[in-house]
């Protein structure tokens, strides 16, 4: 697999992975209360790549 390649399969990811990365933290931000504290989710939103953000909408966010 050439270099050109590898780019055109890796850039997609980092793309989405930057895109879920802001809106979670833009929604942790404006969250009045979440389950558990926000700096918590916050760490595992930056550090646990896409499986992070996903897991703060799935279980992180309360119901309003």
């Amino acid at each position: 697999m050439d270099s050109t390649t590898l780019l055109q399969i890796l850039l997609p990811i980092a793309i989405l992975q930057i895109i879920l990365l802001v809106t979670a933290l833009v929604s942790l931000i404006k969250q009045e209360h979440t389950n558990g504290p926000k700096w918590l989710w916050a760490i595992i939103i930056v550090f646990v790549n896409i499986i992070g953000p996903v897991l703060y909408f799935i279980i992180g966010r309360k119901e309003r």
